[in-house]
């Protein structure tokens, strides 16, 4: 703040504002940024204040007026349109004329006599008039000229605290002694993609005929399948040559018999490393083919980014010092002791050459953008520092405002928060384990009803292939259902790796939470279209997503009561309520379970004395319910989960009422 003693208002409990302006928040092009702040100061004068905020582009700023809120909180608001940066900061100061008009005002009602201040009213309005120019400073010279020498008290008074001569002294306020928040905070404004998307992981190699490695050219012929069921991003593991020493073999045996693919997370042979793609799969050319057919079918191509080496990686021999080497002359591989990686290499963040290594991963990341790749899936962050995600993604940004990046680490909360506020527009999240009502609420109202929301996007993901849940190896094809409802409803952004996910696959490794003859380390011959296949329920959904905007944000996710602990109910409501979802799922993979839910009625805008009609989406069938209270049932044979539209309006027609 200004060290001037006579600025007397302060500024604090600025929201939103992520440690202490040290990072930005985000939001995606068309959404609002809403701030409040705690605005006073001593004594009893009135005080005004500004929202001031300018895209990084723009040199001048935008103002807006704050309203006061409750206990000296204020708010404004302003919609983010462009990409790239905001900022935003506040000025506050005392406005004297506003004080004069309330103290007047109450003087008169007192039948005081008002000469003295009537003379000091017409000094401030003439003090204004020499901050303003043309007609305006003529219109205050000629209001104070009045107050000064008029005659009429009550028309004086009526005339001072008017709404014409208020609004042309809110234009030309006196600011000598304001108070401007000492920082500029920031917002990053991404595309519409980092909060509402659908993402479909596969692996281009298990697309050609059966076991025979796939390419890309087979992988286009998956597009318009995937599609159809409704996703808008396809997902691929990464596509680069494999190492061949160490290579690890079927079930991740340490040892690969002929013709193993290894691991595709095994990155760099002698075919080149992350700027090459694996011989199999095609060239580059093929590639960026793949991604103009994804983009006919209207699907965003994400890209695996692993910043790891196989020891056959190029930059082994080309740029020894970016790794570390043992005593007895051989490289470091990954371990998390006993376990042992030795087909991976981590690379060396603390090698002297860091900075050539820094650039060098900035144009990886450039390369693919250049090749058409606008969303990256980041494998593992939480074993790079820091310093160097948010100089990366920072220049990135700069320079390519429409990336995307997702953020893989299955860490500890901090490091998983820390990331986000680097700059990843969206993360993986603890979703998949989570499993009774309790668990959900306490983890949606820490994701969506604290400070977190500001800057950590949730994308749940109910398997990935290193993940296969308990709840899915035994609760069977209603535990898939379930989950991936769950996953579509409680986010905006969620993901599957298919077609395990559509075929319901529940082979694991005995007493693990891995896939039995995991696709990491085999092709597969999926039968995309086997019996007992999800994947109409699937493409419902999402098909409910896109018709529903409620359904394609966060932070309006409220939670209903309901008189069975199996049963997790929540709704979703567009600010304007024109669009009202309710869900209802079953946690109990193996019974039905039932019991009565109670709705918001007067949240949702609904009479209590009303029928309503409540739309089920899933299996398009309607009922009409009364009141606050109504009865549910859910087989999961059946109906694990069921989605609701809300229609609260009854028309009249020909003496007939029908549902709109």
């Amino acid at each position: 703040m200004k060290s001037d003693g006579r600025n007397r208002v302060i500024i604090e409990n600025v929201s939103p504002e992520i440690d202490c302006g040290v990072f930005p928040v985000k939001r995606v092009r068309n959404e609002i940024v809403s701030v409040e702040a705690d605005i006073f100061s001593d004594g009893h004068d009135s005080i005004q204040a500004l929202l001031f905020y300018r895209h990084s582009d723009e040199e001048g700023w935008h103002s807006l007026h704050m309203t006061p809120l409750a206990n000296d909180r204020w708010e404004a608001e302003f919609r983010v349109t462009e990409l790239g940066e905001y900022r935003y900061t506040i000025e506050a100061w005392i406005d004297h004329f506003v004080t004069w008009q309330s103290d007047i005002r109450k003087k008169a009602e007192a039948g005081q006599d008002l000469k003295v201040d009537l003379s000091i009213g017409a000094g401030l309005l003439a003090d204004a008039a020499t901050r303003a120019s043309g007609e305006d400073a003529g219109r205050l010279e000629s209001w104070s000229e009045r107050l000064r020498n008029g005659q009429d008290q009550q028309a004086l008074v009526d005339l001072a605290t008017s709404e014409d001569v208020t609004d042309l002294m809110t234009e030309y306020p006196d600011k000598r002694y304001s108070t401007t928040y000492d920082r500029e905070l920031r917002v990053i404004v991404n595309r519409k993609r980092a909060l509402f998307s659908a993402w479909y992981e596969f692996f281009p190699r298990s697309a050609g005929q059966g076991t025979e490695h796939g390419s890309f050219q087979d992988a286009e012929t998956l597009l318009p399948d995937i599609a159809d069921m409704g996703f808008d991003i396809v997902y691929l593991p990464p596509i680069h040559p494999i190492g061949r020493t160490k290579r690890k073999g079927k079930n991740n045996a340490v040892v690969s018999e002929p013709g193993d693919p290894g691991s595709p997370w095994a990155i760099g042979a002698g075919e080149g490393g992350h700027k090459a793609v694996h011989p199999h799969l095609g060239t580059l050319a093929e590639f960026r083919h793949f991604i103009e057919t994804a983009g006919e079918n209207d699907l965003d191509v994400a890209m695996d980014i692993a910043f790891q080496c196989s020891p056959d990686h190029p930059w082994v021999e080309e740029h020894p010092e970016w790794f570390r080497w043992r005593p007895d002359g051989s490289v470091q591989y990954a371990e998390n002791p006993p376990k042992k990686y030795e087909d991976i290499l981590p690379i060396n963040f603390e090698s002297d050459d860091w900075e050539n290594l820094w650039q060098e991963l900035y144009n990886v990341f450039a390369f693919w953008i250049e090749q058409g790749v606008r969303i990256f899936r980041v494998d593992n962050p939480h074993t790079k520092p820091f310093p160097f995600w948010e100089w990366v993604i920072g220049k990135l940004r700069d320079n390519y405002s429409d990336v995307i990046f997702l953020s893989e680490a299955f860490t500890r909360p901090k490091i998983m928060y820390r990331l986000a506020k680097l700059g990843f527009s969206q993360s993986y999240t603890y979703f998949t384990w989570r499993n009774t009502k309790g668990e959900f609420q306490e983890y949606m109202r820490e994701l969506y009803q604290s400070q977190v929301r500001e800057f950590f996007r949730p994308n749940f993901w109910p398997n990935t292939p290193d993940i296969l849940p308990e709840i899915l190896q035994y609760g069977g094809r209603p535990a898939f259902i379930a989950r991936v409802v769950l996953a579509a409803t409680l986010s905006s952004n969620y993901g599957i790796y298919g077609p395990a996910y559509e075929l319901c696959v529940n082979d694991a490794i005995e007493g693990k939470e891995e896939y039995l003859d995991s696709e990491k380390y085999e092709i597969k011959d999926w039968n995309r279209n086997q019996k007992g296949n999800i994947k109409q329920v699937i493409s419902t959904l999402n098909r409910i997503r896109r018709e529903h905007p409620a359904l394609q944000q966060n932070w309006n996710l409220r939670f209903y009561r309901v008189e069975n602990e199996h049963i997790l109910c929540y709704g979703k409501a567009t600010e304007d309520l024109s669009d009202l979802i309710f869900v209802a799922v079953n946690l109990d993979p193996y019974h039905a379970r039932k019991g009565k839910v109670w709705l918001p009625l007067n949240d949702l805008n609904i009479p209590a004395d009303q029928a309503y009609l409540v739309h089920e989406l899933l299996s398009d069938t309607k009922m009409v319910w009364s009141g606050e209270d109504n009865y549910l049932e859910l087989d999961p044979n059946e109906s694990p989960a069921k989605i609701f539209s809300i229609r609260r309006r009854l028309r009249r027609e020909n003496d007939f009422d029908y549902f709109m």
